[in-house]
């Protein structure tokens, strides 16, 4: 039997794929960077064709470096950045637009046309009480209707059932399998406001509502399951794909966080803290979110989930956009000859403010400036803003009743011990770090495994987790607060509205 697992891992900024073996380790591995787009103030775009070959290119790589060709894969997982949205023609499958990012801005004032509506009715809670999300242009739904709005003849294109709408990784299934596979699972399907949680099923009235054609939509399945083959020109042959996941509950997975309670934090493009809550999805009264964590055997796993926008993006920003430094494993260095005592705070609300603001028309800002400021001092306050940014993710779980007192980490700011070390600082709480940062990947490969029976069951993957480094708290609770109230009052003006 075959024991390799190849784990597309197709993120915001770039396209990585690593092929597995059956413990979890990394035998090969390509990533490339795709160009982001950015046609408006607050609009984020990807060309379609970058997302699916740097992919392809990224697999053909990881299998180079693996030694193996496709022939020797047991299964294809893929995971995904989430919410991103894509349209494309049934039949030629060409995309009638870019896709528009997770990060886009462009649907606010629909979201808030929708709101208002929803209210007059006094249905306000409808989207929460069914999706588990918050009405923002941060979700697919808005996104779908903006393109059926704004691309000529797509509205006709669809109601006579000519287009497919997917997030990435639909839009990846369907070119991995050539066209003949349009679906997704249980966990992306949950972050699109269409998508009833409690009843596992797309809902009419929510498609009614942002006039949506149901004859656009995947078939959702579980997370592990037979998602179809890849088409045998496309890889070398034919591979089962048999497990999908969100990019957040692949990592959450990859954690093995499987027993409520127990929480993780990704630093990647931005930053995402999920806490497992079992078989119940709570309503948040703190502006977090209920979502699907994964479904297995049909059975659901829920998470509750804080998401921030900007966590390796701003770095990236400072990278690409003011040349502050040539690559990311140098900002430690930079950050550690910073003053600790430095009032510098920087709030990176470049697309907004996500969890728990959900503030669309926030922009971001650097407080505390002086003449004696320098690159150190603004790398080490972006490279905190990500702690603090945790931190509001904490309070607000906290009000809702639920407080991790351990929170495993994983993406590429992971390996930076002096944002480790400030977040146990700012949080109060242990922060572990695996052996394995890849967890994304990780993950849906565990999920794909399971698939195909590489493994029996989650204990079975549980034993694979393995600590590399924990980080506790070396200052104390006064010292938090004082940091965490300057963090709150240069947030606060950053606000679109004043509080």
């Amino acid at each position: 039997m075959n024991h390799y697992i190849l784990a597309f891992d197709q993120g915001t900024t770039s396209s990585r794929a690593i092929v597995f073996d059956a413990q979890g380790n990394r035998l090969g591995m390509g990533q490339e960077e795709f160009t982001q787009h950015f046609p408006q103030d607050g609009w984020v775009e990807h060309e379609p064709e970058d997302l699916w070959q740097s992919s392809l290119r990224s697999a053909r790589e990881a299998l180079r470096q693996a030694g193996i060709d496709a022939s020797r894969l047991a299964s294809i997982g893929i995971t995904n950045q989430r919410e991103t949205t894509l349209l494309w023609h049934r039949r030629t499958g060409v995309p009638i637009h870019r896709a528009i990012v997770w990060q886009d801005r462009r649907t606010s004032a629909l979201c808030h046309q929708i709101g208002e509506q929803l209210e007059a009715r006094g249905q306000a809670d409808l989207i929460q009480s069914r999706t588990g999300l918050l009405l923002d242009a941060y979700f697919s739904a808005s996104k779908i209707r903006w393109l059926l709005d704004h691309v000529p003849g797509a509205r006709e294109q669809a109601q006579r059932g000519e287009l497919a709408f997917g997030t990435v990784d639909t839009f990846l299934l369907w070119r991995l399998t050539g066209g003949r596979s349009h679906r997704t699972d249980a966990s992306n399907a949950s972050r699109t406001l269409l998508f009833n949680i409690h009843e596992q099923r797309w809902d009419d009235e929510l498609l009614a509502l942002f006039d949506i054609p149901a004859s656009l939509l995947p078939e959702v399945l579980d997370s592990a399951a037979d998602f179809g083959t890849t088409a045998p020109d496309v890889l070398g042959a034919a591979v089962p794909i048999g497990g999908i996941a969100g990019d957040q509950q692949a990592a959450a997975f990859g954690q093995c966080c499987f027993a409520p309670g127990m929480a993780k934090s990704t630093y990647g493009t931005g930053c995402f803290l999920l806490l497992n809550t079992g078989d119940k999805a709570l309503t948040s009264q703190n502006r977090l979110l209920s979502t699907v964590a994964w479904r297995l055997q049909g059975k659901v796993t829920y998470a509750l989930e804080g998401s921030i926008f900007m966590a390796g993006a701003t770095m990236q920003w400072l990278r690409d956009g003011l040349h502050l430094f040539k690559d990311a494993a140098d900002t430690e260095a930079l950050a550690r000859q910073a003053p600790a005592d430095s009032s510098i705070m920087f709030v990176p609300a470049f697309t907004g403010l996500g969890a728990p603001y959900w503030d669309a028309d926030a922009r971001g800002a650097i407080f505390g400036l002086s003449r004696d400021t320098g690159i150190q001092e603004l790398v080490s306050a972006a490279l905190l803003s990500v702690c603090y940014q945790t931190r509001d993710l904490q309070e607000a779980m906290a009000a809702d009743g639920v407080r991790p007192q351990t929170l495993r980490v994983d993406g590429g700011m992971a390996r930076n011990d002096y944002v480790l070390q400030n977040l146990a600082d700012l949080l109060g709480c242990r922060v572990d770090r695996p052996v394995i940062t890849e967890t994304t990947a990780l993950g849906v490969a565990w999920l794909a495994a399971l698939q195909c029976g590489i493994h029996q069951s989650l204990e079975d993957i549980a034993q694979h987790w393995q600590l590399q480094r924990s980080f506790t708290e070396q200052r104390n609770k006064t010292w938090r607060d004082q940091r965490y109230a300057i963090w709150q009052d240069a947030v606060r003006r950053t606000r679109s509205r004043l509080e």
